[in-house]
């Protein structure tokens, strides 16, 4: 399955709180406006249960 057609929460993170904003796909995450604000959970992970996340920068380099 390509990276792009995966599944990621986004979520809004302030200092150790991180609010969800919701599930999207890799591409949808990519089209999200850069911010320091925002983690996405790695998409190897299963979403809404997972506490592994990435920045969107580490995010457009996953394979």
């Amino acid at each position: 399955m390509a990276n792009e057609q995966r599944i990621v929460e986004v979520l809004a993170t302030d200092c150790d709180v991180k609010e969800p904003l919701g599930i999207v796909s890799v591409k949808q995450a990519l089209g999200i406006r850069e911010s320091e604000r925002i983690a996405y959970s790695h998409p190897q992970h299963e979403v809404l249960n997972t506490d592994v996340f990435v920045t969107r920068d580490e995010l457009a380099k996953l394979p």
